[in-house]
């Protein structure tokens, strides 16, 4: 769907470089009676066409996935509000696509490896990822689409 208000979306370059620098987001599924659950989480973003999570081996999130893994993860990179002109100047990003499983134990490992160098950045990972491997999922958000949208007052500052 296209936006409506498209003058106020941001570049994708500028929405990308925003999912790097983000340290959380809202990761929003369906569940099995189709009733929407959002829930927040930290998370990589590989630079390219993929997003990762690591979380609980069960619970709601995981049967919102098994029922339907279409998903779209929320990023709002800023929410100033200016009382006086009734509005906020805000940055926001989000990403659409389908999230599955990691399955794979050397995929898993590396995602546990980018994940610990954005949130631990020069401490070892690995005696912590070999302690916690078996207690541990990755997620994996393939991207299809990220739209980007910004305060019109944000846009005229261009």
């Amino acid at each position: 769907m296209e936006m409506r208000r498209f003058r106020q979306r941001i570049p994708e370059v500028e929405a990308k470089f925003i999912l790097k620098r983000a340290t959380n987001g809202v990761l929003c599924l369906s569940d099995y009676d189709n009733l929407p659950y959002g829930v927040p989480m930290s998370f990589f973003y590989d630079g390219e066409l993929s997003i990762y999570f690591h979380c609980a081996l069960s619970g709601r999130k995981i049967e919102c996935i098994k029922h339907n893994s279409n998903a779209c993860f929320t990023i709002i990179d800023q929410d100033e509000i200016h009382p006086e002109k009734f509005t906020t100047y805000f940055r926001s990003v989000i990403v659409e696509g389908s999230v599955r499983i990691i399955e794979d134990r050397k995929e898993l490992i590396e995602a546990l490896r980018l994940l610990s160098t954005k949130y631990s950045p020069g401490i070892d990972c690995e005696p912590e990822i070999e302690k916690g491997i078996q207690r541990v999922l990755i997620l994996k958000l393939e991207i299809d689409s990220i739209t980007g949208k910004e305060a019109i007052e944000l846009t005229k500052n261009r």
